[in-house]
Parts: C-alpha cells; structure tokens; sequence
C-alpha cells in the first residue's frame, strides 16, 4: 500500500464570499491508495468540497474531508489565515465527510443525535476497514455536541441554521446562512447525480428536497459537484429540481423492461443540455448502481406518487 503526500497537496482553497471557503479535492488529483479503496475509488473519483464560515479568529468547518491529512491541510490553512478556534459540523456519517475528525478532537464537533448514534454503531467496522472497505478510520473521533431537528450557530452576528433532514442518508444536517442565502447541501445534493444510498426513502427525499426549495436559497454548496461551478460562485435552485427529476423519474420507469439499460442521460437530458447540472462520466457508474437498487426495490412492489408541495418549519 503506497500513500503519496502530493495527493493532499492537490486541495484547491475556493473563496466564495468574504466569510466563506471551500476546499475541493478529487477529479484530477494523484491516488492515495494504489489498491482498490473508498477514498480514491469514491471521494476522490467524483471529486469532494468541504466548507468553512469563519469570522475574526472562529470557524465553523463543514466536514471533515475523506483522509486526516487533507484535514489538517484545511485545519493549517485557516490557522494561516489567523483562525485559531474551530466548531465541525458534520454532514452525515458516511466516510469521505468524518475522516478528519481526529484533526479536531480538542473541539466541538456537531451532528445530529442520529449522526452520532450510526457512527457510535459502526466503530469497531468503520476502526477495523470494514464498514466501506479499507482504509480504516481510527481512532474514529465523535461528535461531542448534538442536537435533534435544528439548532443555530453564531459567528458574531452571523447566524448559521442547523437543520436535520432526511435525504440522500436519513441523518442528514445541512447549514442555511440567511443573511447569504447560502445553503451548505452535504450530500442532499450532487452534480451530475444523486447517489442513492437509502432506496426505501425515496419519497421522503423527493418531499425533503421540496422542502429544501422553501428556504429559497441562490447559492447552493454541494459536497460533490463541479469545482468549476464552485469556483464561479456555487449552483442555483435547478439543482434542486434537477435531482427532483432524476428520484421521481427512475422510480416511475422502474417497471420498464429495459430499465437496467437506461443512460444518465436519458433521465437528464433537458438538465444537462441546460445547465442544470453537468456530465461527468464517473457518474455512470453511480447512475447503473442507481438503477439496480431501485430495481431491486421497486420490482413486486407498487411505484409510489410524489407529492410535491410541502412547507420548511421555520
């Protein structure tokens, strides 16, 4: 097993307001791992973004990156920047976004409770390699704060919302900065796809994502998406309707005889064609294990409706 320290070097500082960075690694970058993995093979492969909010010397960091050291790439970045106390807010408990987490065992890190309970009930895999495949995780830091539903952050005047939601993974938080419109997504939200990890949730998300769409947000930061578009600034709402389109229209053609060999384009093509997101050929892999969870799923049972109309406590 080889680890090659340019790899974490390939991390590209994005500034998005005068309060906001992401940090993007992944797409074009130089393998962790020579043996098959999740890092490369996921993370890495599709391209990764965390964030950070910071004010004066404090920073809220959004995710921990998918290796410890591209963490503490982040972590030396912002002390560079004069940053010298830090809050992590996790996304969810999937690999590639707590990787870091050690860097920050002397913080607060904040999930919600059920974040932190489905990390407390994988450790020993996710310690051991055996919850993705290697590489291990250890020691696995958990979150030392948590909250149920939502909770606020302030960075001086600046006030972050917290907000738990089930899409993509049941555990999800994503962060609202109101003052920006900017909404933080985590995995909620991917270009070109989404990656459907929780088939039997389908018609919770369809309704979650609705909901997202309520906050009205004009700048959306996804975990994984094009570094290009980032950098111009972040993606508006049509991603929102863009991964709408794509849950409601594989679970309708469920059914089809030919729906293990429908494209990713064939879901998408207006979107693609209109900017709503854009085509990256490792998502065809993600798209073909998309089609045979839902297939799986969905083959004796009956297709759901979506209802589309639903409102975001406040």
């Amino acid at each position: 097993m080889r680890s090659d320290a340019r790899s974490i070097d390939e991390i590209k500082a994005i500034e998005i307001n005068s309060h906001t960075l992401a940090f993007y690694a992944g797409r074009d970058w130089t393998r962790i791992i020579d043996e098959p993995n999740w890092k490369d093979d996921g993370a890495m492969k599709l391209g990764i973004a965390t964030y950070a909010v910071f004010k004066e010397n404090k920073a809220v960091i959004y995710d921990t990156f998918a290796d410890i050291r591209q963490a503490m790439w982040v972590k030396n970045y912002l002390e560079n920047m004069g940053i010298k106390q830090f809050t992590v807010v996790l996304s969810h408990w999937h690999l590639d976004h707590i990787a870091g987490n050690e860097v920050y065992k002397d913080y607060n890190i904040i999930s919600n409770a059920l974040t932190r309970e489905l990390l407390l009930k994988n450790k020993m895999n996710i310690e051991m390699g055996c919850s993705e495949g290697p590489p291990e995780i250890k020691p696995l830091i958990l979150p030392n704060i948590t909250f149920d539903g939502k909770a606020n952050l302030y960075l001086d005047n600046l006030q972050l919302k917290l907000l738990k939601i089930n899409i993509h993974s049941k555990d999800g938080t994503i962060i609202f900065i109101p003052s920006d419109k900017i909404l933080i997504a985590g995995d909620t939200l991917e270009d070109s796809i989404t990656y459907i990890d929780e088939v039997e949730n389908l018609v919770e998300h369809v309704k979650n994502l609705q909901q997202l769409k309520q906050l009205s947000p004009t700048t959306i930061l996804p975990n994984h998406g094009d570094p290009m578009i980032i950098e111009d600034g972040g993606y508006d709402q049509t991603l929102i309707d863009a991964t709408i389109n794509y849950i409601t229209r594989i679970v309708s053609r469920a059914h089809d005889k030919d729906f293990l060999m429908s494209s990713m384009k064939s879901y998408l093509r207006e979107e693609f064609e209109q900017g709503w997101v854009h085509y990256y050929e490792p998502y065809e892999e993600v798209h073909r294990e998309n089609l045979i969870k839902v297939h799986d799923y969905y083959k004796d049972k009956e297709l759901p409706f979506f209802e589309t109309d639903y409102q975001l406590g406040q």
